[in-house]
């Protein structure tokens, strides 16, 4: 069952509009980004979807119910969230008791834990780090042990918020590689960035958004091909698809490969 939005917004207390009639859906195991200037309702989007906000009018949907028949604890068991600074999800002393926290809390069988940590640490990459403290730790490992500790519930959904932020080129790897991982496995990828390159060169289906609405939803080769939502939603054209521009070679080329291909 997929993730809906149907018409939803979110206010503040005050009366301030963060997110006005948003219609969206993700499927089992999609890849989706969602690109946009700050304060354009991205995050709050997603917050939407795994309950840490409920909608002020319309509606949002997992697996068929309202977020708002359900609390926030049960439906993160479905989505899970990735904060951008990890600081704000790890607690504990070092990293296996990081990621077998919800396991234990949760009362699983050992069998069950075990296969479920083990797999959240292969696919992370953070097996060396298993005894350090995670406040010890270089920023990009520590975002690691915060996705290492969403993935062990085995959420059919997963949100990153800015996963590329702080990582490096071999972070970057890792990062795509887990992702693969992901899919394989069937897992929904949602993320809010700023990175183009990283949706371009990881994501299926980019979603636009400007003044707390979408404005663009489709493939990344036609979404940041239109000159008015980049416009609107102020991102930037990639260097290499402003040069297939000017060669007048094509207006949805966005890699080298693309305009490589296209040269006579």
């Amino acid at each position: 069952m997929p993730i809906e939005l149907y018409r939803a917004a979110f206010a503040y207390p005050d009366g301030s509009p963060a997110l006005s009639s948003v219609t969206l859906r993700v499927g089992d195991g999609e890849r989706l980004a969602i690109v946009g200037q700050n304060g354009a309702g991205k995050t709050t989007t997603v917050k939407l979807m795994n309950g840490l906000l409920k909608p002020t009018h319309g509606e949002v949907r997992v697996d068929g119910v309202l977020t708002t028949d359900r609390t926030t604890a049960q439906i993160a068991r479905i989505v899970g969230y990735v904060f951008q600074n990890p600081d704000d999800q790890l607690f504990a002393s070092d990293v296996r008791t990081e990621i077998e926290y919800l396991p234990r809390h949760l009362g699983w069988p050992d069998e069950m834990r075990t296969e479920r940590v083990e797999r959240a640490i292969d696919i992370t990459g953070i097996r060396p780090h298993l005894d350090a403290n995670p406040k010890d730790l270089p920023m990009a490992i520590r975002k690691f042990v915060a996705i290492a500790a969403v993935l062990v519930g085995a959420c059919r959904y997963i949100v990153l918020d800015e996963p590329t932020a702080g990582l490096d080129a071999r972070g970057l790897d890792l990062l795509r590689s887990m992702l693969d991982h992901l899919r394989d496995d069937g897992t929904a990828v949602v993320t809010i960035t700023h990175d183009m390159r990283f949706v371009i060169d990881t994501f299926d289906r980019v979603v636009a958004m400007a003044d707390g609405t979408v404005i663009a939803d489709g493939r990344c080769a036609d979404v940041f091909a239109d000159d008015e939502v980049l416009h609107r939603a102020r991102i930037k054209r990639l260097i290499v698809a402003q040069i297939a521009r000017d060669l007048e070679l094509s207006r949805t080329a966005l890699t080298v490969d693309d305009v490589v291909a296209l040269v006579p």
